[in-house]
């Protein structure tokens, strides 16, 4: 599964590339994105975990497999993660727009606590939460 996530990342797509550009590095509000991340037995393209938010681009194939992507999207809600879905013309053809849409989604949100056993850093300190 590790190897398959390097070789995504080392593959993406024209439109992987574009949003990444834009998330990576703390760019987006500030917050700390990874690409192609493992989660349970699924890849996902962008994961903010901090705000619990998964960013997946979709191109044609995606079409012929809607059920399969309900179904994992399902199981990744299960896990408490908001699933954000674009197709990749959109964001070749309207990136503004969809940069609009993931902004509003986490602005929306309030962020959610750590999940039990999960570490934060909070002004200078690291706090860990347990049950």
């Amino acid at each position: 599964m590790l190897n398959k996530a390097k070789t995504l990342r080392t593959n993406q797509t024209e439109a992987e590339q574009r949003l990444w550009y834009h998330l990576r590095a703390h760019r987006f509000m500030d917050l700390k994105f990874k690409r192609q991340k493992p989660m349970g037995r699924y890849i996902v393209d962008f994961v903010c975990v901090e705000r619990r938010l998964i960013i997946e681009l979709d191109g044609g194939q995606h079409a012929e497999q809607v059920a399969y992507d309900q179904h994992r999207d399902a199981w990744l809600r299960s896990q408490g993660y908001t699933v954000l879905r674009f197709w990749n013309n959109e964001v070749m053809q309207q990136l503004e727009d969809v940069l609009e849409q993931i902004r509003n989604t986490i602005s929306l949100s309030p962020a959610p606590l750590p999940i039990s056993g999960e570490s934060v850093a909070r002004g200078g300190g690291l706090y860990l939460f347990t049950d």
